[in-house]
C-alpha cells in the first residue's frame, strides 16, 4: 500500500510541475485551489480552480 501512495504522490507532483511549466503561476494557483477544494470537500474553491484551469486550457488552444 505505501508503494501505491508514493506512486500517486509522484504523479501528482509531476502533473503539478507540467501545469506550472506550461501555464505559469496562474496554472499552479488553479491546480492548488482545485486540489485543496477537493480534499476539503469545498465546492466553491474547487469550482474556482476548475474554472481557471479551463480558461487557461481554452486560451492556449
Amino acid at each position: 500500500m505505501p508503494l501505491v501512495a508514493v506512486a500517486v504522490a509522484a504523479l501528482a507532483i509531476g502533473f503539478e510541475q507540467i501545469v506550472q511549466w506550461k501555464y505559469g503561476p496562474m496554472g499552479l494557483i488553479a491546480f492548488v485551489a482545485l486540489t485543496v477544494g477537493l480534499k476539503a470537500r469545498n465546492t466553491a474553491i474547487s469550482g474556482v480552480g476548475a474554472v481557471i484551469l479551463v480558461m487557461l486550457l481554452a486560451q492556449s488552444g
